[in-house]
């Protein structure tokens, strides 16, 4: 039995309540999913008491039952989102980016696909975070993608695909456009390759800083001088305060 109630009104009944292990253990999976928890958390002693704390009949189980049940919510969760593309009406447009990470030197693709429901409201869902093999030439990448959008079943119902200014991802695109039906594509694929608004503002913004580089640098060390130390860093603000410079960034 369960004991809910409301304090402040002092109403409280009795509910059913039963232990169910595989919800538990669902619930388990979320949360490590979700907070992003070692696997491994499973076997802390620590956790393992505070578990048996709330509920002495639950089994904890170990990192590898943990895994799988994490993959479990992930295929079940998969099979909605592509229920939804294929019930909804709109088509569904791709970004895609490659990154390396900072630690394994190891270069990742993620591809998050993006639709205008039935409520006619933005969605989108990333698809795809996967281990891209060097070298990171178009037709690896190519690869990767296309696999990507044959699992999703989306090859009949892409409307864009939008992906950073570079000559490797315009190779990429010419490769895609030959795997993919140019019936199923917007005016025949001509609209599919989108280039990012943002990395080529970002290119032009670098452009630049270059130009003015040297001043750029002056000023850079200038801060680096006045914060070297405590005591530089209080005098910079005394100065300041005398001349009515506001300060308007801590840092």
């Amino acid at each position: 039995m369960v004991l809910k109630g409301n304090f402040a009104k002092e109403k409280f009944e009795l509910s059913p309540y039963s232990f169910d292990q595989e919800l538990s253990r669902e619930e388990l999976a979320k949360m490590i999913i979700m907070h992003e928890y070692p696997l491994k958390m499973v076997e802390h002693e620590g956790f393992k008491d505070f578990a048996k704390s709330l509920n002495p009949c639950f089994k904890m189980v170990t990192r590898n039952t943990v895994k799988s049940d994490c993959f479990k919510i992930y295929e079940k969760l998969k099979e909605s989102v592509m229920h939804v593309f294929e019930m909804n009406e709109s088509r569904v447009a791709i970004t895609t980016d490659l990154w390396t990470s900072s630690h394994q030197k190891r270069g990742f693709m993620a591809v998050t696909a993006h639709y205008v429901d039935n409520n006619w409201k933005l969605q989108s869902h990333i698809i795809r975070f996967i281990y891209v093999p060097s070298p990171h030439t178009s037709e690896v990448l190519c690869e990767a993608l296309t696999g990507c959008i044959l699992d999703w079943n989306l090859d009949r119902k892409l409307s864009t695909i939008t992906v950073d200014n570079c000559s490797t991802n315009d190779a990429m695109m010419r490769l895609l456009l030959e795997k993919l039906s140019s019936n199923s594509l917007l005016c025949g694929g001509k609209l599919l390759h989108m280039r990012c608004a943002t990395h080529i503002l970002n290119l032009v913004v670098e452009d630049g800083l270059r130009v003015i580089g040297k001043t750029i640098e002056k000023v850079r060390d200038s801060v680096s001088c006045w914060t070297a130390t405590p005591k530089r860093m209080e005098k910079f603000e005394e100065s300041a305060r005398q001349l009515r410079v506001e300060l308007d960034c801590k840092t």
